[in-house]
């Protein structure tokens, strides 16, 4: 077997948000494979770290990660990307593109270290080191105290998240010039903008009002904020978000996107999200639609969050609606929805990885097609770890409706003792489904996964 004789990383390093060290020391703690050195990365990112035979790489669950390994007479080349059309692209160009299939692409499962020390021909396969193993079940059953640590974690990202805006701000903006502003300006013209992808939903709801009492708590200017909901004519949530914002007297923040269904276009969706899963197809679309509008209405708009994790997080999936699952199961599996079945198992797909670590792109590619710089609070460890520590059999006992009810009363009750608001609970209802009536989606996408999967294996003839 040959090491790798080149590695190209196509990733960008300034997707990288790292809180506690630099881009350079972070990389070494990669290359190290020790997993709590690892763990200990404060942040979100996409590593590659090489040295000499030994090829090691690891992503946060933000960060979608892939790679191809091409055989060369020099020897194997490893090319690493954030998406499979970037591998084409750079294969093609280095006359290695009759390598190329997007199944031969791999996913680097988030939380997992991917040791690819050795590579040639035939390919070994790679080894895989857990860095992120939060305990099981170990917080107490009081769900005050469950929503408090919840959503006080959540407050801890968003916090750290906003600092490192404005002090990117601060770098940007000389402290002796004068900014005049007009109604042209934006919120704040002198300090970037925070929007959030906003239903009025538990999720983004939170994310919502946790960021408005931590701009308030340090001291930042509320009117930057804006909550963003998609408006596509039928479908719920516009109503949902007024009757959110209304009910805790934000109304002012809530900016409504207008769109209409036949603006919605599969095939430009199948491009930008890489994968044919209906329900990530869907919620790709309205992705796209909504940071589309956004762009369309502010052109340097850079900073949008959104609650994606949170029904991950507290296990808020419909289990009938998927024949593999059952209570147990979900209850009973480390970060079931976050990683799928995990790796080394049948079901784990190499191609694509498993759970939110695979269809995190619906959220990802849509913001990076339209230039937003993207973040999701409820995918960072620190959040997912309070998460894990409910005891959810104890809770639920695993009783079906209770589990589904629980996710409304621990985040209502930790926004409540953070800050202060009293959120309205509305029932579950997935983002795509929201911006537009569901019939009124299934009409205009109208397709299958097998008939999706055919039209993206189109691309690559």
């Amino acid at each position: 077997m040959q090491p790798v004789s080149r590695v190209v990383d196509l990733l960008d390093p300034a997707l990288n948000r790292i809180f506690n060290m630099d881009l350079e020391a972070a990389r070494a703690l990669v290359l190290s494979g020790n997993p709590s050195a690892v763990r200990a990365i404060d942040g979100s990112f996409a590593l590659v770290a090489q040295e000499g035979r030994t090829v090691r790489l690891a992503r946060s669950m933000d960060r979608p990660m892939r790679y191809f390994l091409a055989k060369r007479h020099e020897g194997p080349a490893l090319y690493v990307a954030d998406r499979i059309d970037a591998l084409q692209q750079a294969l093609a160009s280095d006359g290695l593109a009759g390598q190329f299939h997007p199944s031969y692409t791999r996913m680097v499962p988030a939380h997992y270290i991917v040791d690819l020390a050795l590579v040639g021909c035939p390919d070994p396969d790679p080894t895989y080191t857990r860095f992120f193993d939060p305990p099981r079940g170990t917080l107490p059953p009081d769900l005050d105290e469950l929503g408090r640590r919840y959503v006080g974690a959540l407050a801890d990202e968003v916090a750290k998240w906003l600092k490192r805006i404005d002090a990117a701000e601060q770098v940007r903006l000389k402290p002796d010039t004068t900014y005049e502003l007009d109604a042209t300006s934006g919120p704040d013209a002198r300090h970037s903008p925070i929007g959030i992808a906003f239903s009025g939903g538990i999720d983004s709801g939170s994310v919502f009002l946790v960021t408005y009492h931590v701009m308030l708590r340090l001291g930042l200017a509320p009117a930057r904020l804006k909550a963003f909901v998609l408006n596509a004519g039928d479908g719920p949530d516009v109503g949902q978000a007024r009757d959110f914002l209304s009910s805790v007297g934000l109304s002012l923040f809530l900016e409504e996107i207008p769109a209409q269904p036949d603006e919605i276009d599969m095939c430009d969706t199948l491009r930008v999200l890489e994968d044919y899963k209906p329900l990530d197809v869907e919620c790709a679309a309205m992705g796209l639609r909504l940071c589309r509008g956004i762009r369309e209405r502010y052109p340097d708009w850079r900073y949008l969050a959104d609650g994606d994790g949170g029904d991950e997080n507290l296990k808020d999936y419909p289990i009938e609606e998927n024949t593999e699952l059952t209570i147990r199961s979900v209850v009973d599996n480390l970060m079931l929805y976050q990683e799928g079945w995990g790796v080394s198992r049948i079901k784990h797909s190499l191609t694509y990885s498993g759970g939110l670590s695979r269809s995190y792109v619906r959220t990802y590619a849509p913001a990076r097609r339209y230039g937003f710089d993207g973040f999701s609070p409820y995918t960072r460890p620190n959040v997912i770890e309070v998460a894990e520590g409910i005891p959810f059999a104890a809770l639920t006992g695993y009783d079906v409706p209770t589990l589904y009810s629980l996710k409304g009363e621990i985040v209502s009750r930790g926004v409540k003792a953070i800050t202060g608001f009293d959120m309205p609970v509305f029932p579950k209802r997935r983002f795509q489904h929201g911006a537009m009536s569901e019939g009124t989606l299934r009409r205009q996408l109208g397709q299958d996964e097998s008939a999706y999967r055919r039209m993206f294996n189109g691309f690559y003839p």
